[in-house]
């Protein structure tokens, strides 16, 4: 598999960036090349442009901006989803990098 740039989205990239801590973890034991990344919500046009984004993940706070979201990363081709509540509140590395997998279709 060759390596996938997974952003995460949430109000100000901080509560996030332990939970990409985790799935960098995650990522590594299963011997897999991923560049994991957070970003505020008003960060994520600029990296969506810059970057060779594979899969955005929403946190649980910033929800109410998938169909914003979706409506610029279709033309892209890029899968979107909002983290699971409970995955996200348990910081569960392992569960969202299974989430995120999964939207790539790997």
């Amino acid at each position: 598999m060759a390596k996938k740039t997974i952003m995460l989205v949430c109000s100000a990239g901080m509560s996030t960036s332990l939970l990409v801590t985790k799935m960098q973890k995650a990522a590594e034991a299963r011997n897999m090349e991923a560049d994991i990344f957070a970003v505020s919500a008003s960060e994520a046009d600029a990296n969506i442009e810059k970057k060779d984004v594979n899969v955005m993940l929403l946190g649980p706070q910033v929800r109410f901006m998938k169909s914003q979201f979706e409506t610029k990363l279709a033309p892209k081709g890029i899968p979107l989803a909002v983290i699971n509540m409970s995955d996200y509140g348990m910081m569960n590395g392992e569960k969202v990098l299974d989430q995120a997998i999964e939207l790539m279709g790997e």
